[in-house]
């Protein structure tokens, strides 16, 4: 077409129309911005770190079993599906969860249901979280993660008083306390207290940027520390996880042996580490290394270097997460980037807390590093959900990310 010739336009039956134009808009985001691009560069080295590591700290039992590649490749499979989750996720308006958050929230407290009937969930480390579909391991408290933050933020807004003035502190309450004893039920029954606590900084999370009072904030902080201390002295094996917490030497063969041997292979990794693959603690001397405490292998062989730049991806990812949950344009993104950056960071410390012996060890995974599928997916569809809400048509304007902005 020459250029002085006038543009050709569609045949009117052609044209994108009312319903069919809104449909569209409804399933895009905006343009790709600079956050977007910074979500997922972080997303992608996190994802390639951990299978690397996968690979690195299963090997030897996996080589024992007789395939050595055996749990990397399912790991890979699993990273496969994720990062399809992740495209899909980034390239869909983010505002279509709300109405995908209730199905979630139904279906993962119905596989947490199922984990209490004998016989249907698949035991290990004397816990029941995961049930078996076939050859996959399903975890229904990683999609609880999700689908709480989803939902609760969902019906959050769907709340929030039309004149634009702010929740009251029932509001906010009466969803969201009465959602997490039922999910701390259901958790602790497995049991799993590192989850119900992540379960916990979730909600919070939502509950603040909603604009929960920072006193019944504070208030909530300490109560729930009480029912963890409570939780932590009522069960034998816990009380264990205590004493080898806070006198590891003192049972160097019994509850301290894994902290004193995750010590072991931080400190012999040194600056620079020992060099990929040469780790001794994942020789059957660092209990589950590839999944609790895949960061101890990390420090083992990339060194002080090498783990330091793990905990910069995290606190990268926390710069971003944040960055896009202040400029976010609606009050639904909003609260969804502040929280999922919170479950996700806040989890990559509590890891990291356990391994160093900051904190107690309780079970938690490295987020996009270790080795657990139900727990990968669930994180890269959040992120990916991240990216999309940093996918805005236009910067917001400046303003508070605790309860502000659109609504």
């Amino acid at each position: 077409m020459s250029i002085d010739q006038p543009p050709r336009h569609l045949p009117a039956e052609q044209e994108p129309t009312g319903r069919w134009l809104r449909l569209r808009q409804r399933w895009q985001p905006g343009a790709w911005t600079a956050d977007a691009t910074a979500v997922t560069l972080l997303t992608l080295v996190l994802v390639l770190l951990g299978l690397v590591m996968s690979f690195s700290a299963s090997f030897v039992p996996a080589a024992e079993a007789g395939d050595p590649f055996a749990v990397f490749r399912r790991q890979a499979g699993w990273a496969a599906i994720g990062l399809a989750g992740f495209v899909l996720a980034a390239r869909l308006d983010h505002r279509i969860w709300r109405g995908l958050s209730w199905p979630l929230l139904l279906i993962s407290l119905a596989g947490l249901v199922l984990l209490l009937v004998p016989g249907v969930g698949e035991t290990r480390y004397g816990s029941t979280r995961w049930i078996g579909i076939g050859p996959l391991s399903i975890q229904p408290s990683e999609l609880a993660k999700l689908a709480t933050l989803l939902w609760l933020a969902d019906v959050l807004h769907r709340k929030r008083p039309r004149d634009g003035s702010p929740h009251t502190t029932e509001h906010l309450l009466i969803p969201a306390l009465p959602l997490l004893v039922l999910l701390a039920v259901l958790v602790l029954a497995q049991p799993d207290l590192g989850t119900t606590i992540l379960l916990g900084l979730i909600v919070g999370a939502v509950l603040w940027v909603e604009g929960l009072p920072g006193r019944i904030v504070a208030a909530a902080v300490a109560l729930g520390g009480l029912a963890v201390a409570a939780l932590a002295v009522v069960a034998p094996y816990r009380v264990a996880r205590v004493r080898g917490w806070l006198w590891p030497e003192q049972f160097p063969l019994e509850e301290g042996f894994q902290l004193l041997q995750s010590r072991y292979a931080l400190g012999s990794g040194g600056t620079f580490g020992l060099g990929l693959g040469s780790s001794r603690g994942k020789w059957h001397f660092i209990p589950n290394a590839d999944t609790d405490f895949i960061f101890a292998v990390i420090g083992e062989e990339l060194g002080l270097v090498g783990a330091l730049g793990v905990v910069a991806l995290f606190a990268a990812l926390l710069y971003v997460g944040l960055k896009v949950a202040y400029a976010a344009t609606d009050g639904f993104g909003r609260t969804v980037a502040l929280a999922a950056t919170v479950w996700i960071v806040g989890q990559a410390l509590v890891n990291i807390g356990t391994v160093t012996g900051l904190l107690p060890i309780t079970g938690v995974t490295l987020p996009l590093v270790s080795v657990g599928g139900s727990s990968l997916v669930s994180t890269l569809l959040a992120l990916g959900i991240l990216v999309a809400i940093a996918r805005r048509d236009e910067p917001a304007a400046a303003g508070p990310v605790r309860g502000g902005g659109p609504r």
